[in-house]
């Protein structure tokens, strides 16, 4: 029996560096990972950790020329190279080499580079962690690997997982992705929990680690954290981050330390406000959408420039003015110039920003609202005036309310007893005509002024924008003639955020500008809406007329002839509510329905495929993740829809897990029928 033969390791040796060459059988042309010169301060730091692979130089006959090429190791060749070159190694510096003489030199460059195994990341973690607890930091740890401190700190953080979590990840139960996930929370039991749910979950991705994580935590970047964040974190509230991705700021813990520091803040910037002599201050983190319907709004004036102003805005104007003159006809200002002119404008555009003021008898029956906005700054609405607190009418205007409602007044003196509107031979010279004289009159010159009016399309749509203005600018709109009624109607049931929607923002940005082109008094609006030009009037009437439109769903209240109208503008307008920024979540939409037609909604966003990945959840879970996967589609219900848009909903099946689906719209369908359908989006 032959004994196997036994393996001959190469040789090893000290070769000074002034007999070591590179190799063109050097298979490495791409220079990737740490640079020459990081490589040479390592060196510098720990000496050569790993030896160069050589191979004797032969002359033509095939011996040995006292040099050695280097086929496998030429990176850690040039950063000693480097070295000798700064001086701070010798040129014949002993270098420790393993010497081969067989095989073929690209085949020992090829196997030292391809066999060679990456440091698993926990590994990397395990170290780091071990040289920080014998007390190196992590700033000192970055600059010995020639690393960032963004990446120790995230390798250390890495701590922060449950030592079960990191074995299933140590034996490749799961991806970096997800271990990095679970650093949010620092709850070891809560991760495995976490990790539980994913495993039994087909939706696996860190996305969905972090979401579960952080179940019940408020972001960073929510209205409430943006205006008492700092307080928050004085008060010693638990914020998770996420080092390695962009997380917003973190989530905030302890939802209830939050709301409770909102409202106190909230408190004292109110009683600022109410020092300003407010009869009432009304404070909430948020009102609903119309808080202020039925409150006449002062119009207010803004603040006079006091005596230093007004020579501080003549200085900056008339320097503005020179600067312009004297570079006229220059085509590139100098940039100190530009700079001053930039600064002059601003400076300027600071003047017209003016604090307004009101008179102290309406401040004194007025009031303002207190909240937050979208963005978590301070939000204050001044200067609302309750129907209660409203001063009494005086002279004619106190008797027109009786007009309208219809209610009779008593004849004059002396008009009892006369018939056919007739005065008793009695009453002899100038007294006022009688009611019933003045009615009969009054009803020729009404038919005539119809007739007129009927023929003057100009005029009829002044008079139409005139008692549109009046009804929904001014409180005691009653200066028309015409009969017209327009009603703005205030939403009843509040879908969650509809205050801050960008409709609702551009609706009352809208409203508020032409309230500021208006007159303060009714009785200038006629003149003010004759002096506009006609594109402006049109504008108005527009908003107006969209002021009035109603086209919510009630069930107590089924109009499905005016919600097919509806539908019809929304056509003619283009209506798209995707475009406007409304989305599904579990708030507003998905944590209302059933689980079919969460189904439903995803089949037709995502197809059938992704609607069969959330089919077997329970509703809360179902909803959670119909929302990620909504997102960006583009998918708004049935009731949102617009004909001709292009989205229309796909024909469903008739039932999906033994839960009734939505109907399928069809063309023989009416609209309104369609609205008004109380199965349509039941609530489950």
């Amino acid at each position: 029996m032959t004994k196997a033969q036994k393996i001959v390791l190469s040789a090893s040796r000290d070769i000074p560096f002034n007999q070591l060459v590179l190799s063109q059988s050097n298979v490495r042309r791409i220079k990737a990972g740490v640079s020459i010169e990081e490589l040479a301060e390592d060196i510098a730091r720990r000496t050569l950790l790993q030896s160069i692979t050589v191979r004797p130089v032969l002359d033509a006959d095939g011996a040995e020329t006292g040099m050695f090429e280097i086929p496998a190791g030429g990176r850690r060749y040039r950063a000693l190279e480097l070295l000798v070159k700064q001086k701070r190694l010798a040129r014949t510096a002993p270098v420790p080499c393993v010497v081969r003489t067989e095989g073929i030199a690209e085949e020992d460059s090829l196997a030292e580079n391809v066999q060679r195994a990456p440091l698993h990341p926990l590994d990397q973690f395990r170290a780091f962690l071990a040289l920080r607890e014998k007390g190196q930091g992590e700033e000192e740890i970055a600059a010995a690997f020639f690393v960032g401190v963004q990446v120790v700190r995230q390798r250390l953080r890495l701590a922060s997982v449950s030592p079960v979590l990191l074995e299933v990840y140590a034996d490749d139960g799961m991806t970096l992705d997800q271990l990095m996930a679970f650093t949010v929370s620092s709850d070891h039991e809560r991760q495995e929990q976490v990790w539980e749910a994913v495993q039994r979950s087909y939706n696996k991705e860190a996305y969905q680690i972090r979401r579960f994580l952080t179940e019940g935590a408020v972001r960073a970047s929510d209205k409430r954290a943006q205006f008492a964040g700092p307080e928050y974190e004085a008060a010693g509230g638990a914020v998770m981050r996420d080092l390695f991705q962009h997380d917003d700021g973190g989530w905030l813990q302890d939802p209830g330390l939050l709301d409770r520091l909102v409202v106190e803040k909230l408190e004292r910037e109110a009683s600022a406000i109410r020092t300003e002599g407010w009869k009432w201050v009304e404070v909430a983190t948020d009102f609903p959408y119309g808080h202020t319907f039925g409150q006449r709004r002062l119009s207010g004036d803004g603040a006079e420039l006091t005596d230093a102003e007004v020579t501080t805005h003549a200085a900056l104007k008339a320097e503005y003015e020179q600067l312009e003159e004297t570079y006229a006809q220059v085509e590139d200002l100098p940039d100190e110039v530009d700079q001053r002119l930039s600064e002059i404008e601003t400076a300027l555009e600071a003047f017209q920003d003016r604090p307004i003021v009101y008179a102290p008898d309406e401040v004194a029956r007025a009031g303002a609202f207190v909240s937050l906005d979208p963005t978590g700054s301070l939000r204050v609405e001044r200067g609302y005036v309750r129907p209660e607190d409203e001063p009494a009418l005086k002279g004619a205007d106190a008797d027109e309310p009786d007009a309208v409602s219809g209610t009779p007044e008593s004849e004059p003196d002396g008009e009892a007893g006369a018939e056919d509107g007739e005065p008793q031979e009695a009453d002899e010279g100038l007294r006022p005509l009688p009611d019933r004289l003045m009615t009969e009159l009054t009803a020729h010159r009404t038919l005539a002024l119809r007739d007129a009016l009927g023929s003057d399309p100009d005029t009829a749509f002044l008079a139409m924008l005139h008692v549109l203005c009046l009804k929904l600018f001014y409180r005691h709109g009653l200066d028309s003639c015409l009969e017209i009624e327009a009603k703005c109607v205030v939403f009843g049931q509040q879908a969650p955020g509809l205050a801050d929607t960008p409709s609702a923002t551009a609706v009352e940005a809208r409203h508020q500008a032409w309230a500021d082109q208006l007159p303060g008094e009714p009785a200038g609006l006629w003149e003010a809406l004759t002096a506009f030009d006609h594109d402006s009037r049109q504008a108005l009437f527009a908003h107006c007329i969209g002021q009035t439109l109603n086209a919510v769903h009630e069930a107590w209240n089924r109009r499905p002839k005016a919600l097919a109208q509806a539908d019809r503008l929304a056509t003619v307008v283009g209506l798209d509510m995707a475009a406007v920024g409304w989305i599904p979540t579990v708030d507003n939409f998905l944590g209302r329905v059933t689980k079919a037609q969460i189904v439903l909604a995803v089949q037709e966003a995502r197809g059938e495929a992704a609607a069969r990945r959330i089919d077997h959840l329970k509703k809360g879970d179902m909803a959670r993740e119909a929302e990620q996967m909504l997102a960006g589609s583009g998918w708004i219900p049935e009731p949102l829809r617009t004909v001709g848009l292009g989205n229309a909903a796909i024909a469903p099946p008739a039932e999906i897990d033994g839960e009734q689906a939505i109907d399928a719209p069809s063309p023989e369908r009416d609209a309104g029928d369609r609205q008004a359908d109380p199965r349509a989006f039941a609530a489950e």
